[in-house]
């Protein structure tokens, strides 16, 4: 089982960025996914959810109306479109089957957001 989360980077605030996670080793449309993310010095945050089909994601309110999760079953690809970045997004990202990464989850990608 893999997932390889990609596409982090230094991004100014109010900047945009994708990240992407491949999938591999298991039935990836066969479960939910999440981006959860660790910011320096504290402990795993839930980001988001999107559901098998891809038809619906939910998201904690401070990136609601900012981040987009969206999916390619047919790839096994799961994304992160992060817009109207902030200081606070910065934090390293995972994806993961669980929203607490007990599940399937791997290395992350960093975000830091500066000016």
């Amino acid at each position: 089982v893999q997932l390889q989360a990609s596409g982090g980077g230094l991004v100014q605030p109010g900047g945009s960025l994708r990240l992407s996670c491949a999938a591999s080793g298991f039935n990836f449309g066969r479960h939910d996914m999440n981006w959860i993310r660790r910011s320096p010095g504290k402990g795993p945050e839930w980001v988001g959810v999107i559901d098998r089909a891809g038809g619906s994601a939910y998201y904690i309110d401070a990136v609601k109306g900012r981040f987009i999760i969206s999916r390619d079953n047919a790839n096994n690809m799961l994304y992160l479109q992060m817009n109207n970045l902030n200081v606070n997004d910065t934090a390293v990202y995972y994806c993961s089957t669980e929203p607490d990464m007990s599940g399937y989850s791997g290395q992350g990608t960093p975000v830091t957001v500066s000016s």
